[in-house]
């Protein structure tokens, strides 16, 4: 929670001009302080879909011990589901309809698997921009995740991704390049952040859309950025909700994927991901299977017990941090009626003024 400035200590101006989140007391007198309702828009493939509930819970719930979290999952029906996943959505998730009626305070954007280069070819497109639109005029902040990133920043700022040739996949280290905006003010200047995409929206592109660049990798690029009002939209082109184990899962379905002949070569592992022994146990695995696939004989099981309970996370606590931040700037600025999106003397265009 923030701190508030109740008399003029000079030490309260040197905080905030350092980042930190400091409440004039006028501002704070105002607040209505209230649980805060936030939408999930999980677009994520059927295998995917509880597990990046989880994992968005996990951020938000762990974002502040004080506030309460109603978390509103909610899906585009043009997504093609199986008949399981179907009834999972059936029983548990609301209708866009729904949410619009009631409103949100703040909404987080999953990404998605795509067919094919082209986003505005794939059955979200549309209905995906309908939700944007609607979330611009009233919800108080939208999060995107990776490919929602790529999609807004295609149909909103003319920015269209760009492929890559090798995929961007591992955990990658960052910097915050603007260490003045309240989202990264307290984290640390250097941390890192899972990826896996094959495309990429360049800090060219970023900043050629007027968009407020925080945190980038001199080796990847722009990991996390926001409208140019600074909170309207917050853009995530990593994957810092993964769980520890995401990118071993997603090694592994790679691996099966070639034992089945879907890859041509073997696929190689994420970067800074596993340790030298872990990548030795790997190495060691591939050679046995190659011989194995070569001799016509039962192909080795993969190693993933030696290797799972060994994995360092390098990434969560600076999520987690910069998930507060932005949780605690919504509940700051937003409406005590969930169907507005801001308190009365918020400018829409320059929201974090006085924060």
């Amino acid at each position: 929670m923030p701190l508030v400035a109740h008399n003029q200590l000079p030490s309260f101006a040197r905080l905030r001009e350092e980042g930190l989140l400091v409440l004039p007391s006028g501002r704070a007198m105002h607040q209505h302080i209230r649980e805060l309702h936030v939408g999930l828009l999980n677009m994520m493939p059927d295998k995917a879909l509880a597990a990046t509930e989880r994992q968005f819970f996990r951020l938000v719930g762990e974002s502040n011990p004080i506030a309460q979290f109603y978390v509103h999952p909610f899906t585009l029906p043009e997504l093609p589901r199986s008949s399981e996943a179907q009834a999972h959505v059936d029983a548990y998730y609301e209708s866009f309809d729904e949410i619009r009626e009631q409103g949100l305070d703040a909404l987080i954007i999953t990404g998605a698997n795509v067919t094919g280069p082209e986003l505005a070819n794939q059955p979200f497109w549309e209905p995906l921009i309908r939700v944007i639109d609607w979330a611009w005029e009233n919800v108080t902040s939208t999060l995107c995740s990776c490919l929602a990133t790529h999609a807004v920043l295609q149909f909103r700022y003319g920015q269209q991704r760009q492929p890559q040739e090798r995929k961007i996949w591992g955990v990658f280290p960052h910097r915050v390049v603007d260490k003045t905006h309240p989202l990264v003010g307290d984290v640390n200047s250097c941390f890192h952040v899972p990826h896996s995409r094959w495309n990429a929206v360049t800090p060219e592109q970023f900043h050629a859309a007027d968009l407020r660049v925080l945190v980038e990798s001199e080796e990847i690029g722009v990991h996390l950025a926001t409208s140019p009002d600074g909170l309207r939209f917050v853009f995530f082109q990593g994957h810092p909700e993964y769980d520890t184990v995401s990118l071993l899962k997603e090694y592994k379905r790679e691996v099966l994927r070639w034992m089945a002949g879907e890859l041509t070569e073997y696929p190689p592992m994420p970067d800074n991901y596993f340790s030298l022994q872990q990548k030795a146990i790997f190495d060691e695995y591939a050679w046995r299977l190659q011989r194995a696939r070569e001799a016509g004989e039962k192909l080795p099981e993969f190693p993933e017990r030696l290797v799972a309970g060994r994995i360092d996370n390098i990434w969560h606590d600076t999520a987690e941090a910069v998930v507060a931040n932005w949780i605690g700037l919504v509940y700051q600025l937003t409406h005590r009626e969930r169907h507005l999106p801001f308190m009365e003397g918020v400018d829409p265009d320059d929201p974090l003024a006085g924060c």
